[in-house]
């Protein structure tokens, strides 16, 4: 998202439980943490008029934030929402992606780099290349083309923390609660993302936002169309900063 920064100024943190805020605490994090943490982090540093770009997981974060906010509580109100490839929308839709996960997991294509890596005795040779080949291989099903997972960043997902924020959601519809929202929103979705476009179709519905499928990309634009991703959102950062200010 650096690309971005080129024009703007970009504020990152690490979420509860990963990155530099892992903790040795084995108290669950749950989906209010996060909003919570959100929350703060927003008061702390004074971001108004608050403007949201948020990818997968952290996009469906933003959605539960904004509902919140915009549901009479205190959290300070987004002036504008950019989601990109956002995580599933519904528990069903969840249920749908984890399916089509596995099974391009299973694919030939990926079954066949698998069992190249396996033979190619790189683990004795080079066990920190063999290490990422096996992340490549562990994501690839998130991508249009399977090859392009070697040109992402490697990153880890804590399993435990992972789990525990999907069981505190249950059986969810985040799209029931986003009636009440009254600011812009620029949906993105990677046409071949394993995480169903029906969901983000409705997502955009219940926010009258804009929504842009990018063809020929899965769940990671950024790598896979890196161009057209950042144009789309530059374009609708322009619109909307004029719209406030005018």
């Amino acid at each position: 998202m650096l690309a971005l920064g080129q024009e703007r100024d970009l504020l990152f943190y690490d979420q509860r439980g990963g990155g530099r805020s892992r903790t040795e605490d084995s108290t669950p994090v749950t989906w209010p943490d996060h909003v919570d943490d959100l929350d703060r982090l927003v008061r702390e540093l004074s971001l108004k008029p608050l403007s949201i770009v948020a990818y997968s997981w952290g996009a469906l974060l933003a959605l539960l934030y904004t509902a919140a906010a915009f549901d009479g509580t205190a959290l300070v109100r987004p002036a504008r929402l950019v989601l990109i490839d956002p995580a599933p929308s519904t528990s069903a839709y969840r249920r749908e992606f984890e399916e089509e996960f596995a099974r391009r997991q299973t694919s030939e294509p990926i079954r066949s780099m698998r069992e190249e890596l396996q033979a190619s005795g790189l683990r004795e040779r080079d066990r920190d290349e063999y290490r990422q080949r096996a992340f490549e291989l562990s994501v690839a099903g998130y991508f249009a083309d399977p090859e392009r997972a070697r040109d992402l960043t490697p990153f880890r997902v804590i399993a435990k923390v992972q789990q525990s924020v999907w069981d505190s959601l249950g059986e969810y519809d985040i799209a029931q609660n986003l009636r009440a929202v009254d600011c812009p929103v620029l949906v993105i979705h990677g046409e071949q993302d394993p995480i169903p476009l029906a969901s983000s179709e409705r997502v955009a519905r219940a926010l009258g936002a804009q929504l842009v499928v990018l063809a020929d990309c899965g769940h990671v634009p950024y790598v896979e169309r890196p161009e057209d991703l950042f144009t789309a959102v530059g374009r609708f950062l322009a619109a909307t900063t004029q719209a406030r200010s005018g």
